[in-house]
């Protein structure tokens, strides 16, 4: 297995989806160039790295720059979709995500409902989320929560290389619209990817590492942070089953509910606010489908119901950190 991060990662297998089907097109905001630079060999691939030789391999057909406007990259991606393309579309940042939200919403996650099932939607779009970089209060957000609760829409948020090629692949593929959140801070972070045809079903959590004590549930960056946290309670003997969602539509149940009936404890991490947030969904999943095995309330660590600060001291402070992580788990074990 070749060794590389989750920005080669995801470049890797937009080159070999692209190749392998020739119905695949990717269309955004300097997917082609990127800081200043035109198409050719030259082109960085987007501000973010992950599109790079694109152009230059498939050409202009099949790599389109569009002009700033969110609407406009998802109604093209919807209507190719429609016209039997498998269209990548890239939106920047998740933040602007509410510009196409009538395209989003409205439109592609009803196709297959109000068509009769008689056609699909394939359409991929790639949103770059999270906060820890100081992009402030309009480019560090976290809205899988709100893709989440649109029905027909499948919501993807990889944390490791492998993760991002398998769940890729599985979303290049399919025949639905997926929501591919990629974490600016995560694309750095790197791992062992299977090579050859790898795909990951969405619906399937990842059991990060099994403990016995408490069930700590987060997705994207956070799972890293939970990791951290579980690192240093193993010193005084405490084991933590912390599972990663991968995907919160749909959503893996059965491993959650399973290891809260084992562990009697829960923790949520989520990286977004915690009015109508996941953490908040994941809560009350437990509570109301596994309450007689709670041995202690549920802990929802969130960022606070504010916008993200610039400030770096600040930043830090609406995040959840691997500490506020270690208190939540050390609370629900001081009920006995």
């Amino acid at each position: 297995m070749a060794v590389m991060n989750i920005r080669e990662a995801i470049l890797r297998t937009l080159h070999d989806e692209m190749e392998r089907d020739g119905d695949i097109l990717v269309l955004g905001e300097d997917v082609v160039g990127g800081n200043g630079t035109a198409g050719g060999p030259e082109a960085i691939g987007g501000i973010w790295g992950t599109t790079g030789g694109l152009w230059e391999k498939f050409g202009p057909n099949r790599v389109i720059d569009t002009p700033i406007s969110e609407s406009a990259i998802i109604g093209a991606a919807a209507g190719a979709a429609l016209a039997g393309k498998r269209p990548v579309a890239e939106l920047m940042f998740a933040d602007f995500v509410g510009v196409s939200l009538d395209q989003l919403w409205n439109q592609m996650a009803k196709f297959r409902y109000m068509f009769g099932g008689k056609t699909r939607c394939p359409a991929v779009v790639r949103m770059v989320y999270g906060a820890g970089m100081q992009t402030a209060a309009q480019h560090s957000q976290s809205v899988y929560a709100l893709l989440t609760a649109m029905p027909g829409l499948k919501v993807v948020l990889p944390t490791t290389p492998a993760d991002a090629k398998g769940l890729l692949t599985e979303a290049l593929r399919g025949d639905d619209p997926v929501m591919f959140f990629e974490h600016k801070a995560l694309y750095g972070v790197k791992g062992e990817v299977p090579d050859g045809d790898y795909r990951i079903p969405f619906g399937q959590a990842r059991m990060v590492r099994e403990g016995g004590d408490v069930t700590v549930v987060a997705c994207g960056r956070m799972v890293n942070f939970a990791e951290k946290a579980a690192d240093k309670l193993v010193a005084d003997g405490i084991g933590v089953d912390l599972i990663d969602l991968r995907t919160t539509s749909p959503l893996d149940e059965d491993a959650i509910l399973d290891s809260v009936e084992q562990t009697g404890r829960l923790v949520v991490v989520d990286e977004s606010p915690p009015r109508c947030s996941l953490a908040a969904d994941i809560a009350a999943l437990v509570a109301t489908r596994a309450f007689t095995s709670l041995k202690a309330p549920p802990e929802m660590i969130t960022g606070p119901h504010a916008p993200i600060p610039f400030s770096r001291v600040l930043e830090r402070a609406w995040l959840p950190s691997p500490q506020t992580i270690e208190g939540a788990i050390r609370r629900t074990l001081a009920f006995r």
